[in-house]
């Protein structure tokens, strides 16, 4: 008699995993910059990460909008890195994923170095597969991502800046980098435009990015791409040589 109530509890745990919540699943960590500034992030382990394991996984660094800065080390969370904590990408693509806060009142694009650093200690404390970094981000993330990336393409396996801008003298830098675009057409907050110059800019330069242009959407233009099945699917077939 005991084993059918065995067999239910295990069945239970199994059922809880499986329904936490993104809150519950990206671990609350903060990243010591220097001269006592610090940036909150948080980061979600796959599901099968042990200390004993010495498989190398996938790295996702997510940048929010701007919305969400702040230092609660909460609302980075509230659009998008949801996603990749759902339990069918975790067991089909077990990564790990990253998502820092910005501090109120700056920019991605001014802490570009402060992302390079949070991205080397990641790097360090944890067994990343360093063929497979990918970086995404909307609105405000998205320029960061542009940012990065044209700081550091040689880092990244693949980019998704989604409605979001950046330079196009850096797209020389990016011709050999797999991107892939996502901006509104009825976006009035960041014009489409500067996702369609980038694009245009990379093409001239010899690169192939995809680009996807949602009709009659306006700024979200990250709900959709990111419970896209096929966007996260590409994203995680992306490898360097």
């Amino acid at each position: 008699m005991k084993y059918p109530r065995l067999i239910t509890l295990a069945v239970l745990q199994v059922l809880a995993l499986h329904n936490l919540s993104a809150n519950d699943l990206y671990q609350p960590k903060t990243f010591k910059i220097g001269d006592g500034k610090e940036m909150p992030y948080r980061i979600m382990l796959p599901e099968s990460y042990s200390a004993s394991d010495k498989t190398e996984y996938p790295l996702v660094l997510f940048l929010h909008g701007a919305g969400e800065r702040g230092n609660d080390n909460a609302k980075q969370l509230v659009h998008g890195a949801g996603e990749f904590a759902k339990p069918a990408n975790r067991q089909k693509f077990p990564a790990i994923v990253v998502a820092p806060q910005c501090p109120s009142g700056s920019f991605w694009t001014r802490e570009v170095k402060t992302l390079q650093s949070l991205l080397d200690s990641v790097r360090k404390d944890y067994r990343i597969d360093a063929r497979r970094i990918y970086i995404t981000g909307l609105s405000m993330g998205g320029f960061g991502t542009w940012s990065l990336i044209a700081e550091q393409p040689e880092v990244f396996a693949a980019a998704a800046p989604i409605c979001g801008g950046g330079s196009t003298e850096s797209a020389g830098k990016l011709v050999n980098l797999p991107i892939w675009v996502f901006h509104g057409d009825d976006d009035t907050v960041v014009k489409p435009e500067l996702s369609r110059n980038m694009v245009k800019a990379i093409e001239k330069a010899g690169g192939k990015p995809k680009y996807t242009e949602y009709a009659g959407v306006g700024h979200d233009s990250w709900t959709a791409t990111y419970a896209n099945p096929d966007f996260i699917a590409w994203l995680f077939s992306q490898k360097k040589p």
